[in-house]
């Protein structure tokens, strides 16, 4: 039995189609293996396997013919997101969705320092030396559109008008490949384009709507970019009727990611409107104190998560590849090589009974003194770790109710109603052992209603990739004033760690700064010759 199941997933995945299996969702029924054993059997025995497209070639016939074929399918596009996809004919477990995205976004911003000089891609997200061929943006661009090309697959072989296939089953799963589609888009404009706010007109990233595209395509604007994203978003929520839990999307996952898309874009209305949607769903909480210490390493049964990629205990990428591995370790399950930053143990020191401190881990020696790294304090973080008590397993949440109650705060502070965006900051004060120090409507002096939400964000998002787009797209500069190796021009240089934190030279990087984006990767501008380059 089991070498027969074992067969099927070989062929099924020759079909294209990613089989979830062990490695994606836990242990997968085996009944369902030998159910689409026949389509294995018909494609193998009639000779013409070798005429299947090697890679994502999802055939209209193997979807429509019945649901487990559409939904191992759908499984598979959520699958690409954790597992390492070969790139340029080889497999590196540094290469995975996930770890280019928190490292992409919160390694650039002002959270985490960096303790030491590294050979990672990574780095050059530190210091925001990108090139072209950096491999962690090329890595993130190339999966990112293998995602969106099996949703494309998946609602052309269904049909477009949902109502071709009325079975709330099937709408749910189209439904959620149009959020893939959405959400993997939206992240890809926010990283290689300039955000909404500093130019909508601007080049944006290359619209892939069909399986059939020509691969000679230009980029869209910013705007229009925007405008599909929203669509896509839309249409997902409008099918998406029968929710299969937190680690797939719902319809509530797309009212999230659109009070999310509208706050980056300025429209603070219908910011408010969807984040409305979400907290008046009833489906979900946010979390109270003792519930938040554990959120991350349960989140897939905490009642604050809207949505995260599930891992296994099979999944368990270890030291090599786990989210975790950068910035934890427990002596020796990872590299523990980038911490929490000055700034942000600053600004959080104001209240030591915030339970978010639960998250940052000091490292102290023999003596009781923190340990240093090249003159850095080593304050481990601990967000990416302890599903299951391992310290480098755990599903990242990638929307929850936090953020959701944040951005409709921030969305009314711009909107001039500063009672109700610091009744929506109190509300996560008050979940987070701070009902003692609530705004209670009053701001406190020197700090603007906006200032006092961006605040909140930064702590209660911290590493979750959220920091720099918040700076950036409200026209505020990232100001990196404590020692680390984002640095310029001091990586290869004798530091005398005697004058380390004081006598080194700050970093401060504009909101205009043209290298904030990243470039397009050089496989794109190589093989499109219409798509243009960043400056």
């Amino acid at each position: 039995m089991k070498s027969l199941i074992n067969s099927c997933r070989y062929f099924i995945r020759r079909l294209g189609i990613c089989f979830p299996a062990e490695k994606t969702y836990g242990t997968f029924p085996n009944k369902i293996a030998l159910g689409i054993l026949g389509i294995s059997c018909c494609v193998c025995f009639s000779g013409c396997l070798k005429e299947i497209r090697p890679s994502d070639a999802i055939t209209t016939e193997t979807l429509t013919s019945n649901i487990t074929g559409l939904t191992d399918a759908v499984n598979g596009a959520y699958s690409l997101m954790k597992d390492h996809v070969s790139f340029n004919g080889t497999v590196d477990q540094n290469n995975m969705y996930l770890r280019q995205y928190f490292q992409m976004s919160g390694f650039a911003g002002d959270n985490i320092t960096c303790a030491q000089v590294t050979e990672d891609p990574l780095f050059l997200s530190f210091t925001y030396n990108h090139a072209p061929t950096q491999t962690n943006a090329r890595y993130f661009w190339y999966v990112s559109y293998k995602i969106i090309n099996d949703c494309n697959t998946v609602i052309e072989a269904v049909g477009r008008d949902s109502s071709s296939r009325p079975d709330p089953a099937v709408q749910q799963l189209v439904g959620e490949c149009y959020f893939l589609r959405a959400f993997c888009t939206f992240n890809l404009v926010r990283f290689f384009a300039k955000l909404y706010t500093r130019d909508s007109t601007a080049p944006g990233i290359i619209l892939r709507l069909s399986s059939n595209d020509p691969s000679q395509k230009a980029r869209s604007s910013v705007a229009e970019v925007y405008d599909q994203v929203i669509s896509d978003a839309l249409k997902g929520s409008e099918l998406m009727n029968k929710p299969r839990g937190v680690i797939f999307a719902s319809k509530e996952a797309a009212w999230a990611l659109l009070s999310r898309v509208f706050l980056y874009k300025g429209d603070n209305k219908d910011c408010i409107n969807y984040a409305d949607s979400v907290i008046s769903s009833g489906r979900f909480s946010l979390c109270t104190s003792d519930q938040y210490k554990t959120m991350f390493a349960n989140a897939q049964s905490s009642p604050g998560t809207i949505w995260c990629i599930a891992f296994t205990d099979k999944e368990d990428y270890g030291k090599f590849g786990s989210l975790a591995s950068m910035v934890y370790s427990n002596g020796n399950s990872g590299w523990g090589e980038e911490f929490a930053s000055s700034s942000l143990r600053d600004l959080m020191g104001q209240h030591s009974e915030d339970v978010r401190w639960s998250y940052i881990i000091p490292l102290y020696d023999d003596n009781g003194n923190i340990v240093l790294k090249n003159g850095i304090p080593t304050y481990y973080i601990s967000k990416f770790s302890f599903q299951g008590g391992s310290p480098t397993l755990s599903s990242p949440i990638m929307f929850r109710m936090a953020e959701v109650y944040l951005n409709r705060a921030e969305a009314y502070a711009k909107s001039g109603n500063a009672d109700a965006a610091l009744k929506d900051v109190d509300m996560i004060r008050a979940n987070r052992g701070l009902q003692n120090n609530l705004y209670n409507g009053v701001v406190p002096a020197g700090m603007t209603v906006l200032q006092a939400v961006l605040n909140e964000r930064r702590i209660e998002l911290a590493f979750e990739g959220f920091r720099m787009f918040d700076l950036f797209r409200n026209n505020l500069p990232l100001v990196r004033d404590y020692w680390g190796y984002h640095l310029q021009g001091l990586q290869a240089t004798n530091i005398d760690l005697s004058v380390v934190p004081k006598g080194y030279p700050n970093e401060i990087i504009q909101p205009d700064d043209p290298k904030i984006q990243y470039y397009i990767p050089i496989d794109e501008i190589q093989a499109n010759k219409l798509c243009v380059q960043n400056p």
